[in-house]
């Protein structure tokens, strides 16, 4: 099912502006500098009808607008834009804190460094951002760029020595040069996280969102094919490592889980299944069920290893550890009798699985967005370890230590 996702093509950013999966320039995804990067085919010069409009507009009076209270304005054609700027996450650690520093509790990693030049791509309604960083694995050796996203828990003082679970987003289709869950936040993944911690259904995750494949032309099945780019260890590895380096993350497997659509599904819950060490949970939409890649090329032994009906197979005849799978199907797509063969023969034991039905969902981001707020994000938290705020001060003349909320 390598295709591109109906409806993703064109996801709406949180502005109203458009971005387009592949070729993505927005008002609100734009590179340092003013040109289009790794997220848009525009071109050098697609900054300059902006930069055009910036003189027009002051030169024509706008300046005299403004002085006369239209401050509105002016963030409406972008003259205040702080897109491209440079990012930092974190903030609420004090200057004291290091990064040998391992945290207030235990299974609390602090960052170790070396931070990634992030710069701003999105700004959400609700303060929290977006921002993008080129990686060049050390294990994979593969270049390419990775979104980020942190919920406003992160930056509270009362989380300033919590570690915070990490959710991998893996999209669909060509996944190259773009990741469209960090290029349309307009799909509403960011906001359904975040809405989901503010009612205390489910965790504020961390969202780290990495391109997916190495380029337009293949799809590499999350694996490292033989003489293809080590795609596999680039998310299982290298992703990883990059998150670690710069966010206080857990050190045990509970804090880190996949979550995909189409490929990426297919992805999200391989890598659960082959590295259950290290991760321990996907929410899997729309997903593949077998490596099928043309680039295999008869290889047969290596697609073994990183086909999920077998890596299924061999952890339950290990007898662990409990991984959780949670398929998103939705009923205007196929592919449902699928997964529910892989959950009538593979959903046992240390597998644990489960189907999360999408009404009038269809093979697309925002259908399985819902689902998330439906039931899979609630669902994923029941089996992710939480970040732990610091004990509120007990009021004046009452018992110290009060539980945190």
């Amino acid at each position: 099912m390598h295709q591109d996702l109906q409806g993703d093509r064109a996801a709406t950013t949180g502005d109203g502006a458009t971005t387009t999966e592949g070729a993505a320039t927005t008002a609100t995804t734009a590179t340092s500098g003013g040109g289009a990067g790794p997220e848009g085919a525009a071109g050098p010069g697609a900054g300059r009808p902006k930069r055009r409009l910036r003189l027009i507009l002051i030169s024509g009076g706008l300046g005299l607008t403004l002085l006369a209270g239209g401050g509105a304005a002016a963030y409406h054609y972008g003259l205040f834009s702080d897109i491209g700027d440079p990012v930092s996450f974190g903030k609420s650690r004090t200057a004291a804190s290091t990064a040998s520093d391992t945290g207030s509790a235990p299974g609390v990693r602090m960052p170790t460094g070396p931070k990634a030049d992030f710069v701003r791509t999105s700004r959400l309604p609700d303060g929290t951002q977006i921002a993008k960083a080129t990686l060049t694995g050390k294990k994979s050796g593969f270049t390419g760029d990775v979104w980020v996203w942190v919920p406003k828990e992160y930056d509270d003082p009362a989380y300033a020595d919590s570690a915070f679970p990490v959710l991998i987003s893996l999209p669909g289709g060509r996944g190259y040069p773009t990741n469209y869950w960090g290029t349309g936040p307009g799909l509403g993944l960011q906001q359904a996280v975040s809405d989901g911690a503010k009612s205390g259904k489910s965790l504020p995750f961390i969202l780290v969102m990495p391109v997916h494949n190495a380029d337009t032309k293949h799809h590499f099945d999350a694996s490292d094919i033989p003489g293809e780019p080590k795609m596999g260890t680039w998310m299982v590895e290298d992703v990883p490592d990059f998150a670690k380096a710069n966010f206080r993350t857990f050190t045990s497997r509970d804090g880190w889980a996949f979550m995909g659509s189409s490929a990426g599904g297919f992805g999200a819950f391989k890598h659960v299944l082959k590295y259950p060490d290290r991760f321990k949970a996907a929410i899997a939409s729309g997903v593949d069920i077998v490596p099928d890649s043309p680039l295999w090329k008869g290889n047969t032994q290596a697609m073994d290893e990183n086909n999920p009906e077998k890596l299924a197979a061999k952890l339950i005849a290990a007898g662990g550890p409990d991984v959780y799978v949670n398929f998103q199907i939705g009923t205007k797509e196929s592919g449902r009798e699928k997964a529910e063969r892989f959950m009538k023969d593979y959903g046992k034991g240390p597998v644990h699985t489960t189907l999360q039905v999408i009404q009038d969902g269809e093979h697309n981001g925002k259908s399985y967005v819902r689902g998330m707020r439906e039931g899979a994000l609630e669902w994923i938290s029941k089996v992710m370890s939480a970040p732990t705020p610091k004990p509120r001060p007990a009021p004046s003349g009452g018992a110290s230590g009060a539980a945190p909320r």
